[in-house]
C-alpha cells in the first residue's frame, strides 16, 4: 500500500462515530490464546479519553473506508528521577485499532507517528503505552520500530463479582473519606510514585469516581484521616472508579475449560447454594467493571485491611447488576498483590508498559527506565 493513499485526520463525531464503533466491534482486545474481549463504547468512541485534561483521536481512511483509529491523552505527572522533583508532561497512547483486512500495511505505524506529532506540538516530554507482553504485533511496532523501551511490568488483578455478600471482620472499621482529605492522603504518601497525576483532585471529584474508603482497627480514632498528622497503627485506603459507565466488555471466545467451568459453576451454585462455591459471571454478555485505584497501606498488619477494603468494594459492586468484575493494577513486585483477592485464570500477571522520550533528556530517561519505582504504583483510572 502506498502511503499517499492513506489519509489521517482528527475524529469527527458526526461523520465517524458509527464507523469507529463498527471497527471497535471487529477488533478484539487481549491475547487470543487465552481469551478475546470486545469493547462496546456505548455510542461514545472517545469515552476512554474524554475525562483526561487534553485528548485527541485520529482516524485513518482509505478512500471512503475507515481502516484505523488511535487515541491519545496528555497530563502532568510526577517522575521519580526528574530533576528538582519537577512535573513532566506525559502523553498516553491507547486504542490503536486497524481493520483486520488492512493489517500489516503500515497503517498502525502511520497512526502512531501522527499522534506523536500532536504530542510534540503540545510540548510533551514522554509518551507511553501499555500492551500485553505476548502481543507480538504491538511489541514489534512500538519497541522495534518506534524505539519505545520497557518501563514497568504491572500486574492486572481481576476478581469476579458473585451474588454472595463477603463478611468483613467486626474488628475493622471502614469509613468513607471525602475527596479533599483523600487528595491530602494521596499527595502525602504517593507523590513519589512514578506517573502520579498532578490533577489527582480532578480524578477524585469526577462523577465516575464512586468514592474513597479507608480501613483501620476498630477502636482507634482517625477522625481527620491524617489532616492533623495523626494516623492509626495500621491503615489502608483505596478509591473506586466505575468504568462500566464508560464502556462495556464482552467475551468473544475463551478456552474450553474456562467455558465449561463458567457454565458448571453457575449451575451448581443455583442448585446447591449451601456449597458456597465461587461462580464466574456470564462474560459472554456485555458487562461493566469497577476499577480500584490509589490502593495504599501502612503498618505491619495493614494487609488484612486491604483485604477488608476489597471485600467492601465487592459487596458494593454486587449491588450493580452490570458490574461483573472488580479490577486493579499493581506493580509487578508490589506486596499488594498478596493482599488483593483475584483469580489467576482471569488476571494478567505481567502487563507491559513502554515509554519513549520525545525531548533530548537522555540521562533522565536512562535513569527512568533502568531504575524501578521504589513505591507502590498509582494507575490513573482514566487510562484503563
Amino acid at each position: 500500500m502506498g502511503y499517499k493513499e492513506l489519509m489521517i485526520r482528527s475524529y469527527d463525531m458526526q461523520k465517524d462515530r458509527a464507523r469507529v464503533e463498527d471497527l471497535e466491534r471487529r477488533c478484539e482486545v487481549g491475547p487470543t490464546e487465552r481469551a478475546v474481549l470486545f469493547t462496546d463504547t456505548m455510542g461514545d468512541p472517545i469515552c476512554r479519553i474524554r475525562n483526561s485534561p487534553m485528548y485527541k483521536m485520529l482516524v485513518a481512511k482509505l478512500g471512503d473506508e475507515l481502516v484505523g483509529v488511535i487515541q491519545g491523552s496528555i497530563k502532568l505527572v510526577a517522575l521519580h528521577h526528574n530533576p528538582h522533583n519537577d512535573l513532566a508532561k506525559l502523553g498516553y497512547i491507547l486504542g490503536l485499532r486497524v481493520a483486520p483486512s488492512h493489517r500489516r500495511k503500515g497503517i498502525g505505524l502511520r497512526l502512531v507517528l501522527k499522534l506523536e506529532e500532536w504530542l510534540i506540538a503540545n510540548d510533551v516530554d514522554y509518551a507511553y503505552m501499555a500492551t500485553e507482553k505476548d502481543n507480538e504485533a504491538s511489541v514489534e511496532l512500538f519497541m522495534n520500530k518506534l524505539n519505545y523501551v520497557k518501563f514497568l511490568t504491572p500486574a492486572i488483578l481481576v476478581n469476579p463479582v458473585n451474588y454472595r455478600t463477603l463478611p468483613i471482620s467486626s474488628s475493622i472499621e471502614v469509613a468513607k473519606v471525602q475527596p479533599e482529605k483523600a487528595e491530602l492522603l494521596y499527595r502525602k504518601f504517593m507523590t513519589s510514585t512514578e506517573l502520579f497525576p498532578d490533577d489527582i483532585g480532578n480524578i477524585l471529584t469526577n462523577k465516575l469516581s464512586l468514592g474513597t474508603w479507608a480501613a483501620y482497627p476498630r477502636g482507634e480514632s482517625w477522625g481527620d484521616f491524617g489532616s492533623d498528622g495523626k494516623f492509626p497503627s495500621n491503615w489502608a485506603v483505596l478509591s473506586v472508579w466505575n468504568s462500566g459507565e464508560l464502556f462495556k466488555l464482552r467475551l468473544g471466545k475463551a478456552p474450553l475449560p474456562c467455558l465449561l467451568y463458567t457454565k458448571s459453576s453457575r449451575l451448581i451454585g443455583k442448585m446447591f447454594p449451601c456449597f458456597k462455591l465461587p461462580t464466574i459471571p456470564d462474560f459472554f454478555q456485555p458487562f461493566g467493571f469497577y476499577f480500584m485505584y490509589g490502593v495504599h497501606h501502612e503498618g505491619p498488619s495493614s494487609g488484612k485491611l486491604v483485604r477488608a477494603l476489597c471485600k467492601f468494594v465487592h459487596n458494593m459492586a454486587k449491588r450493580n447488576k452490570d458490574c461483573k468484575v472488580v479490577v486493579t493494577e499493581v506493580g509487578g513486585s508490589d506486596i499488594l498483590r498478596l493482599h488483593i483477592p483475584h483469580w489467576k485464570s482471569l488476571s494478567c500477571p505481567e502487563d507491559l508498559w513502554c515509554i519513549k522520550a520525545l525531548k533530548n533528556e537522555e540521562k533522565i530517561f536512562d535513569e527512568l527506565t533502568k531504575t524501578p519505582p521504589t513505591t507502590s504504583l498509582f494507575v490513573d483510572p482514566r487510562e484503563v
